[in-house]
């Protein structure tokens, strides 16, 4: 009897067992025992929709098409700011074409950087509701105390919810144009994403933070920072600081991506996730331009894009002013003396920025304006590089650096050479370089090194472009491009192309004129071309600008 209720006992045992595995089997055969989310990420790409000198939206679209084949569900699509403003092709359209092609691309989400702002908060909101994609930010407050934008998004995919906010940095309040922030203030980041990891913790699975606040530790706010001072986040996607992670950044318990610039990287994240959701492990790697030689850009994207191009042919052609004179840009001109076009661009920066001076590097002047029509194409075909205006707070000591520094080439042609305005020196050029500079003058008055100025510079320059020292001095304000301002500065000021003509009385000097007349005496010679400024004769004629 206890031998037959063994063998019962041991054959049930056995059913028992064989059921259990082919269960097993069969759960394994319908569900995989792992899952995998992929996000592809960017960061300040400023608007370089093309393949150079990154990848480019169509190729980042064949990447993305690659990588769903790959997984067989779609990866999600991140940018972490400042991608709607840089070039023209942007700037035209005040961020519309670019918000289209990223709709195209395919984009999910995306944290609004500093220059993101640069049109204004109200048209950021309006190219929001144009984006099919989520413009996240939650720590971006109106007067009221409400949000400007939603603060977060939930994206599904595989069954795995993953929670996206944003955090914008709180430079933007000086670093776009004040009056495109008027009426706003940026919260205190590590509150704003505290709160959100609460919020988000019991919604998804995933919680990722979306920030434009970068790693330099110049910043009081960075990725760093949240990563230290908030638990519950599994991976920061970073942007600002336009640094180059090549593996993550692991602070805590959270992971930090960032790709660098322009789109010479595309960052890949890949989560792995157990069957009840739980994340197993996050990796994250560069896709760099190299590699994207083997992708057959999206013919789509491709098509996007140039016909933005061909639609804005009109608007280049658009007639903004009329010149009685040409203004020149010659290289040969720009690269070793002041010239009428280089005084109407520092003109142009000292008006946008209210600074007491700028400097900007004459190999940013890349041709000439004939006298007659100025279309807003030949403004761009002069600053074709979508640089910035920047404005630093400079010693004397430090501007008189920096004219050494432009100087120390001279007479062969330099890129770096100093186009100034409200900035008038003299320079010896037998002396040794870095001791030419003889007398210096800021707005008519002795440039006092001791004394502290704020000076208009373009973006290059202010990170060091040309060897200029200007890196490391304490940034005050970040503008919008050159050619906007130079456009607007011509349209506001019709008198700048305008000349009236001075006869020479008996007596007179330059100097004389140029008091007389209110305008800087190099001008005088440039305008007029003279080849020895000493010698001028009554009864000759001199074209003085009529502002």
């Amino acid at each position: 009897m206890k031998q037959k209720v063994m063998s019962i006992i041991i054959v049930f045992t056995l059913l028992f067992s064989f059921t259990s595995f082919a269960d097993n089997g069969t759960a394994a055969s319908a569900e995989p025992a792992s899952k995998s989310i992929v996000i592809i990420h960017t960061n300040d790409v400023h608007s370089r929709v093309d393949e150079s000198p990154g990848l480019g939206y169509a190729k980042l679209a064949a990447l993305a098409s690659r990588k769903a084949s790959e997984l067989g569900t779609e990866p999600i699509l991140v940018d972490a700011g400042d991608a709607l403003h840089g070039q023209t092709i942007a700037t035209i359209t005040r961020g519309e074409s670019i918000v289209r092609i990223m709709n195209t691309v395919g984009y999910d989400v995306m944290v609004p950087g500093n220059h993101d702002f640069n049109y204004g908060s109200e048209r950021l909101l309006e190219l929001a509701s144009l984006a099919k994609f989520s413009i996240i930010s939650a720590n971006i407050r109106k007067n009221d105390g409400s949000r400007l934008l939603e603060p977060y998004t939930i994206i599904e995919r595989d069954g795995v919810k993953v929670a996206f906010f944003g955090l914008s940095t709180p430079e933007t309040a000086y670093k776009t144009n004040p009056r495109n922030v008027t009426g706003l203030t940026f919260a205190d980041p590590v509150e704003e994403a505290r709160a959100m990891a609460d919020l988000l913790d019991d919604m998804a699975d995933v919680i990722v933070c979306v920030t434009h606040l970068g790693l330099d530790e110049s910043s009081l706010e960075t990725s760093r920072l949240i990563a230290r001072q908030v638990s519950g986040i599994d991976l920061i996607i970073d942007g600002h600081s336009h640094t180059e992670l090549s593996e993550p950044l692991k602070v805590g318990n959270t992971l930090i991506v960032q790709t660098g610039e322009y789109m010479q990287n595309a960052g890949i994240v890949q989560i792995s996730l157990d069957r009840s959701n739980k994340i197993l492990s996050i990796s994250g790697s560069l896709y760099p331009v190299e590699q994207g030689a083997e992708l057959t850009p999206d013919a789509d994207i491709l098509a996007a894009i140039e016909e933005y191009k061909a639609a804005q042919q009109q608007i280049l052609a658009e007639v903004i002013a009329t010149s009685e004179i040409d203004l020149d840009g010659e290289r040969a001109n720009v690269r070793t003396g002041p010239t009428n076009l280089a005084d109407l661009i520092t003109s142009a920066m000292v008006a946008e920025t209210g600074a007491d001076a700028a400097i900007t590097n004459g190999g940013g002047i890349r041709a000439s304006i004939r006298a007659g029509r100025i279309t807003r194409g030949d403004i761009i075909t002069v600053l074709p590089f979508g640089n910035y205006i920047v404005t630093k707070k400079m010693k004397g000591s430090d501007i008189l650096a920096a004219l050494e520094h432009g100087l120390s080439a001279y007479p062969d042609q330099n890129g770096g050479f100093p186009q100034a305005a409200n900035i008038e020196y003299l320079f010896d050029p037998s002396k040794p370089a870095g001791q030419r500079v003889t007398y210096a003058w800021v707005k008519g008055v002795r440039l006092d090194p001791g004394k502290e100025y704020i000076v208009a510079t373009n973006d290059f320059m202010a990170a060091g472009g040309d060897g200029y020292p200007f890196e490391d001095l304490p940034l005050v304000n970040e503008f919008g491009s050159l050619d906007e301002a130079l456009i607007s500065f011509i349209q506001n000021n019709p008198g700048v192309l305008k000349y009236n003509r001075y006869v020479i009385q008996p007596g007179d000097a330059i100097w004389k004129i140029a008091r007389k007349t209110g305008v800087n005496w190099q001008i005088l010679v440039i305008i007029n071309q003279l080849r020895n400024p000493d010698l001028i004769y009554a009864g000759d004629t001199l074209l003085v600008p009529a502002w």
